[in-house]
């Protein structure tokens, strides 16, 4: 596949470009539904019973990112898989492999974290479902994921400074590819993503306490 004006310094492909951005877009589709599970435990009864433990609330609220985690670090290797059989320069860097996944953990949990933000705030399917399909797109369009930063225009590439997306990308396109850089650097994004991660979970903790009533 072609190169693409601007994509990158080297020898990148744009195939290899947007492989990054395909992972990171497989992990956000699923995790900004993830607060529907929290809808449906309120809907049976179960939320209740989860509010009477004695289990910190932000206890809780860390127990579903790392569900949702772990659910992104499967479809993280069907990725990888197709990545490879596809021919895209895919680092085997077991040390990069880690940093992959430690990346993909933290950018499922802000998002699912998120994800239950907006279902402590609707509190029935139907809107959670309506407003995580408006979310979703501009959330991936408004980030580096299948162009560049240096090809924005002003305004939007303002916007994907302030989301969080871009910095997942970003980390992951310098761990993932043989010649994969990072507009920011690796330890700069996985910084944005613990703390914007941990600002999420103790705003979630405090309204998922108030969900079930």
């Amino acid at each position: 596949m072609a190169q693409v004006r601007g994509v990158s310094p080297g020898n990148l492909r744009y195939l290899d470009f947007l492989a990054a951005g395909i992972l990171a877009q497989s992990v956000l589709f699923v995790a900004i539904f993830y607060g529907i599970s929290a809808i449906w435990e309120r809907d049976l009864g179960v939320l209740q019973r989860y509010l009477v433990s004695p289990a910190p609330r932000s206890a809780l609220v860390a127990g579903k990112a790392l569900s949702a985690s772990v659910r992104a670090l499967s479809q993280a290797f069907i990725v990888y898989l197709l990545a490879v059989a596809l021919g895209v320069g895919i680092d085997l860097n077991p040390v990069k492999i880690m940093g992959v996944v430690a990346i993909i953990a933290m950018g499922s949990a802000l998002f699912s974290t998120f994800s239950l933000i907006i279902a402590c705030i609707v509190k029935t399917r139907e809107r959670f479902m309506g407003i995580g399909q408006v979310l979703t797109m501009p959330i991936f369009f408004a980030s580096n994921a299948i162009y560049p930063l240096s090809l924005m225009p002003d305004w939007l590439r303002l916007v994907s400074h302030f989301n969080p997306l871009t910095y997942q990308v970003d980390a992951l396109r310098a761990l993932m590819l043989e010649a994969g850089v990072s507009d920011y650097g690796v330890f700069v994004d996985f910084g944005v993503l613990t703390a914007t991660t941990f600002v999420l979970t103790a705003i979630a903790a405090r309204m998922y306490a108030r969900m079930g009533y």
